[in-house]
Formats: C-alpha cells, sequence, structure tokens
C-alpha cells in the first residue's frame, strides 16, 4: 500500500517550472490553483508502475479524486479519512491514522513533512514493515525516489 500526499511530492512548491501540460494549465485556471499547472502527467503511471495499493493521504480529500486523477491518468482511488487530527503527539498529525488504515499492513507513505518522531512512533505501533519516505517538497518526486519506493516495495 502506498499512502500518498499531493502538496509537495506531485504539486512541487518550488522546483518544477509550470508544466507544459494544457490539460494542467486548463484545470489550473479552471479550478483557481496555479499550482496545478506543476503537476508531471507521468507521475500517474510511474506511481501505477510501482505495484502498490495507491491511496490518497491528503487534505485534498474527495478532490484528489475529481481534480488531481484525470490529469494523473489515476483511476479513483481509496482516500483517507482524517480521524482526531488534533490527538498527535510530536508526531504528524497524520502518523496514526496511516497506521490505524493499513490495519497491520506494509506500507510506504509518501509526503514532504516526515519526521523522525513519525519514524519513531511507526516502529512502535505497526509491526509491519514501512517505509516513510520524504519527499522534498520544493522539487517534488524525482526519478530517484521512484527508485527508493520500487527498491523496498520490490
Amino acid at each position: 500500500m502506498l499512502f500518498l500526499d499531493v502538496d509537495g511530492p506531485l504539486i512541487p512548491l518550488h522546483g518544477r517550472a509550470a508544466a507544459a501540460d494544457p490539460a494542467a494549465a486548463s484545470a489550473a485556471e479552471h479550478h483557481g490553483n496555479p499550482l496545478l499547472a506543476r503537476l508531471d502527467p507521468a507521475d500517474g503511471p510511474r506511481l501505477l508502475s510501482l505495484g502498490c495499493d495507491l491511496v490518497w493521504a491528503t487534505t485534498w480529500a474527495d478532490d484528489a479524486n475529481a481534480v488531481l486523477g484525470p490529469l494523473l491518468h489515476l483511476p479513483p482511488l481509496p482516500t483517507v479519512a482524517w480521524t482526531g487530527a488534533g490527538d498527535a503527539g510530536p508526531e504528524h498529525w497524520k502518523t496514526r491514522n496511516l497506521v490505524a488504515w493499513a490495519a497491520g499492513r506494509p506500507f510506504v507513505w509518501v509526503d514532504d513533512e516526515i519526521g523522525p518522531a513519525d519514524r519513531s512512533w511507526v516502529a512502535r505501533h505497526h509491526s509491519a514493515p514501512a517505509l516513510l519516505h520524504r519527499v522534498m517538497g520544493r522539487t517534488g518526486l524525482t526519478e530517484a525516489d521512484f527508485d527508493a519506493i520500487r527498491d523496498w516495495a520490490g
């Protein structure tokens, strides 16, 4: 299972120039979010090629399927429902929800806000293998990120 954040990993905050993809540019204008133009439509097929069950782990919620899925050529994906977000300790507010969603299954979490407290909490509370893969939010997912995930999931 691969939990996927959007802002940072798929929509880089600084590094990727606006995409030449006309659909992303049109979506950016239509939805009033100029950062959508930074989506790389090739990321969808790259994610699917990893062989993981993809799950949106983002505050985009159902909008991830409605807006991002078509631009990335992804089928509708399950979306993590965020509960008890204010209950987190030093770990990220998503961490506990993702471990609960994984329900003892191996998972990859791709996010730009993963830190040492998340790794520690997952190691203490999740018995299956887990890769918490931090992506540089400035540049978004790179081929090196895909390689690291592929190697781990292999």
